[in-house]
């Protein structure tokens, strides 16, 4: 019998430096890029100490014990004698395994380690969420006022910069706070740590706000997560050899900030692509907005065919206004459109899970489909929340995440799709012999 190493030592492989088997050339190679792209790479030139590469080449992927889990807690059947049979791999990089800021599962999302894990799981795409600090410079944050719980800002002195510092005066002094990027510049943002996504708006104390990661994570790789501006992401997904996908955040603050409109950041962060040398068939730009990926249709044409317009739907009440918003999508020129997994699945009489009349419905329109987000629900003994919402009644072990992958996967026919620890996909990616 296979002897599976502990989930704790394989992980921890993932968690090593790739500079000795991943090396970049990250010298510009476009002399053509405007004024305001060669500011910025200049600027960005000089925060980029701490990401080392050298030439880029081919590294094994490794996938650890998490998709043989899942695969041994899976009801008997065909899947899972299909999915045992590849156990002893090869494996490799597949672009329908998309690492969802990372690896962020177990990783602090955003930072260095976190995207060199998801590659070492052979994520073939990696995602950089694009917000703006105080001096109008891209970096990589989930949201742009989200620092106060994924980063060590309070524990450093730009907590006094919070747009809402903590109230060591009142009970509850992080009821309130509130810290943004835009609190802060470039170079006071790389002075700061990634450490996992949480806090506890009740705690009294520093210490016990930060450390309230959920407990089906762990804080096991979070001791000096290296954050990233958009620039430096770029040219470490160069060194791993993987592609792009930048999600335009929306801003928290009011538009334009100091003369910064929204086409302006749009366009900043394409140019910071071409002022780099990326192809734009690499690039799956995102946004919520429909207007920045109208923008990039527009504007930029070689970027915008593979656009990717994200569905926010919340609630099955909101599944008819994405319908009804179908042929809209298509006659504007939008090629893919990304719900929530949820939204793309539903439970037939025998509660197994099929598709939704909205991912046929897609489907008919002609639109590619990717969705999100695998491994961000905990156990899916508890339901498996948000992202599960449609199918609870159909689900009941962890195994069963391998199961909606399948149907995602065969029966709506995704092209892609977003996870939280990228090995799970990838396993199944490489068995069913996607792409």
């Amino acid at each position: 019998m296979r002897i599976i190493l502990n989930t704790i030592a394989v992980t921890a492989l993932l968690s090593l430096s790739l500079s000795s088997s991943v090396l970049a050339d990250s010298k510009d190679k476009n002399p053509s890029f405007n004024a305001r792209g060669a500011s910025a790479a200049k600027h960005h030139k000089i925060n980029t100490q701490p990401i080392k590469h050298g030439k880029n080449k081919k590294f094994n992927v490794q996938l650890g014990p998490r998709p043989y889990f899942l695969i041994e807690d899976m009801d008997d059947g065909k899947l899972k004698t299909a999915l045992q049979q590849c156990s002893e791999g090869p494996f490799y990089k597949t672009d329908f395994s998309i690492g969802h800021r990372g690896a962020a599962l177990q990783f602090p999302e955003h930072t260095k380690e976190s995207y060199e894990a998801a590659a070492r799981m052979g994520a073939g795409i990696l995602e950089c969420d694009v917000t703006f600090t105080k001096d109008k410079e891209l970096v990589c944050r989930h949201s742009q006022c989200d620092l106060h719980t994924t980063t060590n800002i309070l524990a450093t002195e730009l907590a006094g910069n919070c747009s809402v510092p903590p109230d060591y005066s009142s009970d509850k002094p992080f009821a309130n706070v509130k810290c943004c990027t835009s609190d802060i510049t470039l170079a006071e943002f790389k002075t700061l740590k990634g450490k996992m996504d949480a806090g506890n708006p009740d705690a009294k104390t520093l210490n016990e706000y930060l450390n309230s990661t959920p407990n089906w994570r762990t804080d096991l790789y979070s001791a000096n997560g290296t954050v990233l501006s958009h620039a430096e992401s770029i040219e470490l997904f160069k060194a791993l050899g993987v592609k792009m996908t930048p999600e335009l955040k929306s801003p928290s603050v009011e538009m334009p900030f100091d003369g910064f409109s929204q086409q302006d950041y749009a366009q900043k962060m394409i140019d910071e692509y071409k002022a780099a040398g990326v192809k734009a068939k690499d690039v799956y730009a995102q946004s919520f907005n429909l207007d920045d990926v109208l923008y990039w249709i527009d504007n930029e044409p070689k970027f915008g065919r593979k656009a990717v317009f994200l569905e926010n739907l919340n609630t099955e009440a909101d599944l008819s206004g994405a319908i009804s918003r179908l042929p809209l999508l298509v006659h504007e020129g939008v090629n893919i459109v990304a719900p929530p997994l949820w939204a793309l699945v539903t439970l037939n009489a025998k509660n197994q899970i099929v598709p939704s009349d909205y991912a046929i419905k897609i489907k008919e329109a002609g639109l590619d489909i990717i969705t999100w987000t695998l491994e961000r629900s905990g156990l899916l003994k508890n339901g498996g929340g948000f992202y599960y919402q449609s199918v609870t009644d159909g689900v009941g072990k962890d195994g069963d995440t391998m199961v909606m992958l399948d149907v995602l996967a065969k029966q709506v026919g995704i092209i892609g799709i977003f996870t939280d620890w990228p090995a799970t996909v990838t396993y199944y990616a490489n068995c069913m012999k996607l792409k």
